[in-house]
């Protein structure tokens, strides 16, 4: 068993990571003298279960911390090498923490412990399983087909590939792969898990492979290498390879995007209100802000890098609203003098739209699913340190009890209650609903950060009416001006519903954690549901 505990005390100073003692009352000040096992943990819900069950066995560290988004997040250098250093690692799924597998390409460290604790306990919520069934015969290797390769490509394009494999009508988990060449290395593309494959051209020529999953994440089959040829015709123009690409249909309304994004420079505006990631529905609703005199200011989108911009008509404040479709797309504003010149314009924003192919990530509201991720977590744990099996196997005891009298608390609090649903901001409440019968109504999109156009307010002003609500129901440090201006607006109460992505500075005040969290989320659920 490795020793590191000073590297990782070292990092949480970096980070400034301090977090409130576990809720059973298990100590977190773990000591370079006690600990035995060195442990990073992806984001609060797993530090938190993973404590639970380390007790003072073990350094536990925390790598999101703040108010980061799990989701997104891009882990530094710091962390990467920090991990290189410990005995295991502790993530939620793939499907929530979506940067982890580009992480694991990056990690050195052979003997690391790696330990998905909710990927094979997730459960989908209204969707269909992917499960294959068991026995279930599937074709070699090679026998995949990619559809959609072009002659040939140049720097700025993107490909559209398609995989598919005959036969096959039940697995849909797709691992795609480039290399530069037959004696490269091939190196996976993050974040793309579908049998389509969108990706952008940078450079010189290069190789594409996609591989089917099965249902516990083994290879099935793989296909052949396909070329993607490169030419830029010797050096003309990029993007000017054929008649009307990349050209602008009006001179006047549209600008060259790139180019004044390097002229305006980044730095010079901000945009507020962009959200990790947004449900097909959702309302995207943005504001720039900057110093400098704008007389007017123009929006443009398009869909990715290829594409052409398309100016957003009628949107000509500081303040752009859409809503979010089926596919992610790219949102630029560029500030205009009363002259129509150029003043200041903001980096290409991408928007991305993340329906979690139907699964919700979020299982650690779940108590019943909570103490399945317990369980794996001790089964790693004793793994490491067999030393240790006794005191892992009651820690882990003793919290999975506080779990199923959080779980029967939930039960209680609303057997028999005839009004069952509940509007919240973000679409994270599912498992909750699942398990205990209730209706969520997701607003979608309404930002805490930025004011609601009086058309949004509307809306949700329908919503309220149709649905009688009550009152809508933000995550954790929800009670802005904002929040309390929709409130007003729609004759509705807010109130706070901890998603637990981060521990609150509100909870960390209090000296509270996960238990005593979703307590407060059975009494605020209590003012809508009776």
């Amino acid at each position: 068993m490795k020793h590191k505990w000073l590297k990782s005390a070292l990092l949480m100073m970096i980070a400034g990571t301090t977090l409130a003692a576990c809720s059973n009352g298990d100590s977190a000040e773990n000591t370079a003298e006690e600990a035995e096992v060195s442990i990073m943990t992806s984001f609060y819900p797993m530090y938190e279960f993973t404590s639970q069950v380390a007790g003072d066995r073990a350094d536990v560290t925390l790598m999101v911390s703040g108010n980061a988004d799990p989701h997104s997040y891009e882990p530094s250098a710091q962390d990467v090498a920090a991990i290189n250093e410990a005995d295991m690692f502790v993530y939620s799924s793939p499907e929530m923490e979506y940067w982890a597998e580009d992480l694991f390409n990056s990690i050195e460290n052979e003997d690391l412990k790696i330990v998905s604790a909710a990927e094979d306990v997730n459960e989908s919520v209204g969707a269909e399983s992917h499960a294959h069934a068991e026995g279930e015969e599937h074709t070699e290797a090679g026998a995949i087909t990619i559809d959609g390769v072009a002659e040939h490509y140049h720097t700025g394009d993107t490909i559209e590939l398609t995989a598919s494999m005959e036969g096959n009508e039940e697995l849909d988990h797709w691992h795609w792969y480039t290399r530069s060449g037959e004696e490269a290395e091939w190196e996976e593309i993050s974040d793309e898990f579908g049998s389509e494959l969108n990706y952008l051209v940078l450079g010189e020529s290069f190789e594409v492979k996609a591989e089917l999953y099965g249902e516990d994440h083994e290879v099935l089959a793989e296909s052949g290498p396909v070329a993607i040829l490169v030419d830029n015709h010797e050096g003309e123009e990029e993007h000017d390879h054929a008649e009307g690409d990349h050209e602008h249909g009006e001179e006047e309304a549209e600008h060259n995007h790139d180019e004044e994004e390097e002229a305006a420079g980044s730095d010079e505006v901000v945009v507020a209100g962009l959200a990790g990631h947004y449900h097909t529905g959702d309302a995207v609703t943005l504001v720039a802000e900057t110093g400098a005199e704008v007389s007017e200011w123009q929006w443009s989108t398009r869909s990715d890098e290829s594409a052409e911009w398309t100016v957003a008509e009628g949107q000509t404040t500081e303040q752009f609203e859409a809503t979010a479709e089926d596919e992610e797309f790219q949102v630029q504003a560029v500030g205009l003098d009363a002259d129509g010149n150029e003043v200041v314009s903001t980096e290409v924003i991408d928007v991305l739209v993340d329906n979690h192919e139907n699964e919700d990530p979020h299982s650690w509201l779940d108590p019943v699913l909570v103490q399945e991720q317990v369980d794996v977590i001790r089964d790693a744990l004793i793994e490491i340190d067999p030393e240790g099996e006794e005191v892992y196997t009651e820690n882990a005891a003793t919290f999975k009890e506080e779990l199923q009298q959080l779980d029967q608390e939930f039960v209680e609090a609303f057997e028999g209650a005839e009004n069952r649903e509940f509007v919240v901001q973000h679409q994270a409440f599912g498992h909750i609903a699942r398990r205990y019968n209730l209706e969520q109504i997701a607003i979608g999109g309404l930002s805490t950060e930025v004011e609601p156009s009086p058309s949004r307010i509307a809306e949700i002003g329908d919503l309220v009416e149709e649905h009688d609500v009550p009152v809508i129901y933000y995550q954790q440090g929800a009670d802005s001006s904002i929040a309390q201006t929709v409130a007003t607006e729609t004759g509705t109460e807010t109130a706070v519903l901890h998603d637990l992505e981060s521990l609150s500075e509100e909870l960390q005040s209090k000296d509270l954690g996960y238990i005593d969290a979703m307590k407060e989320n059975i009494e605020a659920l209590k003012l809508s549901i009776n």
